[in-house]
């Protein structure tokens, strides 16, 4: 079939379905990989890399008191992160990462390769979380690989 970014690429476009994603601790990697896919510009609309709470809040419309209530890592900003990139890159489908890659920003409550994921799709956005045990490099590459395959799985329920 394919590396996972043309199977997510070929579903977009049978689905007519644009996308973008807004990446913190991923630094871009997932927007990296969704544009190696020849034929990207047919469905993939760009991306923000709000790496900063001030980047979240100011570019993304994260919420200032959702990050001093829940932290930067968290469920609820993923979601956020996920809804506002839809609005801001005006497409179909946003996808979102928050997380710790380590090794340094770890607490007791939040261990390096704490990842969160969100997904939005026209009014309806979701979350989830992961744990990643690997080095910084490695964990990046755990995230972006769990929300390409977390997206592939999200767009094959859409009828």
């Amino acid at each position: 079939m394919g590396s996972l970014e043309q199977e997510v690429g070929s579903l977009l476009r049978k689905k007519r379905l644009t996308l973008s994603v807004v990446e913190s601790a991923t630094g871009g990697l997932i927007s990296h990989r969704l544009t190696n896919a020849p034929g990207s510009s047919d469905y993939y609309k760009g991306s923000v890399t709000a790496y900063s709470d001030e980047t979240k809040v100011a570019v993304v419309g994260v919420g200032e008191e959702t990050i001093n209530r829940y932290g930067a890592v968290s469920a609820r900003v993923a979601e956020e992160m996920a809804e506002g990139g839809q609005k801001v890159l005006a497409v179909d489908i946003c996808l979102a990462d928050t997380g710790i890659a380590g090794p340094g920003g770890a607490t007791p409550d939040k261990p390096a390769g704490l990842f969160y994921l969100g997904l939005s799709y026209r009014g309806n956005t979701f979350s989830r979380e992961y744990h990643f045990q690997g080095g910084r490099e490695q964990n990046k590459q755990s995230a972006a690989e769990a929300a390409l395959d977390w997206l592939r799985e999200y767009l094959m329920t859409l009828k």
